[in-house]
């Protein structure tokens, strides 16, 4: 007997039929003799409607309340879940994130997992039934308000169950049959994925692929925790992601995709005294503002002026804060200038074979001048390297990379549903 924690994605759940078919699922892997508990993201569009309701009666909601806004969406598919499930004849019990012992940080909207207490939903299992727990919400133990996790929340909830009640597996269930070389909206030909380390699975995370959120990845890292991402909309086996890059056979190594991020934007800061602490002055004011930079180039400075440019990448939601801070932090210190671009976007190759492929870069970079694609950045890790492009020429780059390196399935990739979670 194995026990599977399997999360289920708004797109698996938009609808009756679809929760239904989802009920069917939890049900039939219970049927099998294994331990299943549930998490469920709201049903299709429900958080956007929800924050659109929010600002409809207030254009700056209190955080505090808009996360008990929020939360009602994940409950509102939890329950409908368990009522399916207890419909097929199984026994079920559903819990909110903070009755399953979800404890976060107290900042609203982004909160952090600090710990899990699950003992209310081993007691659910132990005594044999089928557990559904609302996810991307906890409760903050000092305040004892509920909080949200921010995007993709519901994913790291599961894999943050998984690791709290020791479970065998974590199945991630959207509307793609697991992961691709690519994004199959963008690049025909992309090949599922049978295998990937968390390494890789990180670093296409962290590059924009969408498929699982990056702190999900990093907890199910940290706990070791399997994870398998699936379709609900077939029964494929998907794509597991374990194991280090250390694991990998030197001989099976290879390079596993092409992620494309099209979330962020690009400021520069001109004039600044090429001296010890300046730099920090910038990004000082930007932590104190919890905002996170992404890629950072600093140039070098000029024989005989002593000044340069530092150039970041941010999320553009932060980016008209990040200029407001930036722009007076200019004037103070008397630097030169600070300008926004956010017309750009991020193409990524990733494999832990990387450093075994001579000339990978050359290639990468040869790629995008053979179609006139210009780079206005670039950044290297071990198995990672990623080109700033303008966003309108995100989408061609993506596909003349996966062409270049013959990345590409025999067989079409199919979408079920289109939203990619």
């Amino acid at each position: 007997m194995a026990l599977i924690v399997q999360k289920y994605g708004g797109s698996s759940l938009e609808s009756a039929e679809r929760i239904r078919a989802v009920a069917e699922r939890v049900v039939a892997t219970h049927k099998a003799g294994n331990d299943v508990v549930v998490v469920c993201s709201a049903m299709g569009d429900t958080t956007d409607e929800l924050l659109d309701l929010a600002a409809q009666v207030n254009p700056t909601p209190p955080p505090r309340e808009m996360d008990m806004l929020l939360t009602a969406g994940e409950r509102i598919s939890n329950s409908l879940v368990a009522m399916a499930v207890a419909g097929l004849g199984a026994p079920v019990q559903s819990f909110t994130g903070s009755q399953a012992g979800v404890i976060t940080t107290e900042r609203y909207g982004n909160a952090r997992i600090l710990e899990v207490t699950p003992g209310r939903v081993q007691d659910a299992i132990d005594a044999g039934k089928i557990a559904i727990v609302a996810g991307f919400q906890g409760v903050n133990r000092d305040t004892r308000d509920v909080t949200t996790l921010g995007r993709g929340g519901s994913d790291t909830t599961a894999v943050a169950l998984a690791a709290a009640l020791g479970a065998d597996e974590c199945e991630i269930y959207s509307d793609v049959d697991g992961i691709y070389s690519a994004d199959p909206r963008i690049v025909p030909d992309a090949k599922k994925l049978d295998n990937l380390c968390f390494e890789e699975m990180l670093e296409l995370a962290a590059s924009g692929s969408k498929i699982l959120v990056l702190r999900s990845v990093e907890y199910a890292r940290a706990f070791n925790v399997p994870m398998r991402v699936r379709s609900s909309y077939s029964n494929d086996t998907g794509t597991l992601v374990s194991g280090a890059m250390e694991d990998i056979p030197v001989e099976e190594a290879v390079l596993v995709g092409v992620a494309t991020d099209d979330s962020e934007a690009k400021i520069t800061v001109f004039g600044i005294p090429d001296v010890p602490g300046e730099a920090a002055k910038v990004f000082r004011a930007l932590a104190d503002a919890e905002i996170n930079i992404d890629m950072v180039l600093q140039n070098t400075s000029t024989q005989g002026n002593n000044v340069t440019d530092i150039t970041f990448t941010l999320p553009i939601a932060d980016g008209p804060r990040g200029m407001e801070l930036l722009t007076d932090l200019v004037k103070n210190e008397g630097w030169e200038d600070v300008t926004y671009n956010d017309e750009i976007a991020k193409v990524s190759l990733v494999g832990a074979g990387m450093k075994s492929h001579p000339g990978v870069t050359a290639e990468f970079t040869e790629a995008l001048r053979d179609k006139g694609i210009n780079i206005g950045m670039m950044n290297t890790s071990e198995i990672r390297i990623t080109a700033v492009v303008k966003r309108g020429d995100m989408e061609e780059a993506a596909r003349v990379i996966h062409d270049k390196f013959d990345l590409g399935g025999d067989e079409p990739a199919v979408v079920y549903a289109g939203t990619g979670r």
